[in-house]
């Protein structure tokens, strides 16, 4: 599993989220995702929303997900894809 594959399963997930994920090797990721499902909601409950769209993947294509997420009411200034 590579990160565009990640991205577009979060994606898939959570519709209307600007997602970016990043990976060296496939198994360990980082991700920025912007998601107005996560207004509203606790750090914890946005990490289950984001693991809900990977699935029976976490833990075995996907060993480690470092996750920034955010509501869009807290989005940087600056967008993912700059």
């Amino acid at each position: 599993m590579n990160a565009a594959e990640v991205r577009v399963m979060i994606e898939a997930g959570l519709p209307g989220a600007q997602v970016r994920v990043e990976s060296d090797d496939d198994t360990h990721f980082e991700a920025v995702i912007v998601a107005p499902q996560f207004e509203g909601k606790r750090m914890i409950q946005r990490h289950q929303l984001v693991y809900a769209t990977l699935g029976q993947r976490m833990g075995r294509e996907i060993h480690a997900l470092s996750m920034q997420v955010l509501a869009p009411s807290e989005m940087p200034a600056q967008p993912l894809d700059a």
